[in-house]
């Protein structure tokens, strides 16, 4: 398949952004085959838009392309803008401990090709992940917490992620990253879990929530932010239960939804789909 180029765009809302953009790519010679947008207030509001083009038949190299862009329409409307390239797949990075459920999810995902990415390795803090990983042909490298605590762990972690990781993915990562190892990702992190925050905290939310008689389960994926949990949510999703479900149905319940959740949200930002606004995300899908 051709490659495509995705334009992301974020900027103050106002007539004739939509021509500009679409006459532009039009005379250079692009094939536009997917355009979404949204405002949030068609009155002095902020517009988002996606756009999808063919790029065989541009006119100009791509960097040529990207500085003309920014020259006669970014800065006409004062755009914050990205284009990236379907043929250049980003570079992801996956953080595991023992329960690999996510995990696997996302390297079966990649092993069928339907993650448009490299995954270029897998950190565990415990061994027990490594066979299953290496059976993918993916590099797994074991970083233990020991003495030297988290602090240690993390300055081995950014050595060997070094500077060429694009996302990097928390799949049941059961430790808590300081804002020093998050700053050089800023929204390139996900992270998933279930979704009972903040009513039952700490160990085996599941229990609790049995315990509790609850109705619903989930499970949400979201950027991680120095903030505990609090970063911009890209998608969640619930299933019902009933008084005849055991805490293991429960678990296993939780568990299907966070391999889709978390593989969704993955999908979508490596689709260049998802735009951060504030605490909140515009996920075009």
């Amino acid at each position: 398949m051709s490659a495509t180029a995705r334009l992301r765009i974020t900027c103050p809302d106002r007539p004739g952004i939509v021509s500009a953009v679409t006459t532009f790519l039009y005379t250079h010679g692009a094939n536009i085959i997917d355009l979404d947008q949204h405002s949030t207030d068609p009155e002095g509001g902020t517009f988002f838009m996606r756009l999808e083009f063919y790029t065989p038949y541009i006119d100009v190299s791509r960097a040529a392309l990207e500085a003309a862009f920014g020259e006669v329409v970014g800065n006409r409307f004062d755009m914050d803008w990205r284009l990236s390239y379907s043929d250049v797949p980003k570079r992801v990075a996956v953080l595991v401990s023992r329960h690999d459920h996510c995990l696997m999810e996302l390297l079966w995902r990649y092993a069928r090709k339907e993650l448009p990415c490299d995954i270029a390795m897998v950190i565990g803090n415990h061994e027990d992940p490594r066979e299953a990983v290496e059976g993918f042909g993916v590099p797994y490298h074991c970083v233990p917490v020991g003495d030297g605590g988290m602090a240690e762990a993390e300055a081995r972690m950014a050595e060997l992620l070094g500077t060429g990781v694009d996302l990097l993915v928390l799949a049941r990562y059961m430790r808590v990253v300081s804002g020093d190892f998050l700053r050089p990702y800023d929204n390139r992190v996900i992270n998933i879990h279930h979704s009972f925050l903040p009513a039952f905290v700490g160990a085996d939310p599941y229990r609790q929530a049995h315990e509790k008689g609850v109705k619903l389960i989930g499970a949400t994926a979201h950027y991680v932010t120095a903030e505990l949990d609090a970063g911009p949510i890209i998608e969640q999703d619930t299933a019902r239960v009933t008084h005849r479900h055991s805490v293991a149905d429960l678990k296993a319940m939780g568990s299907e939804l966070e391999r889709t959740v978390l593989a969704r949200a993955v999908t979508w930002h490596l689709e260049d789909r998802v735009i951060v606004f504030g605490n909140k995300t515009v996920v075009f899908r």
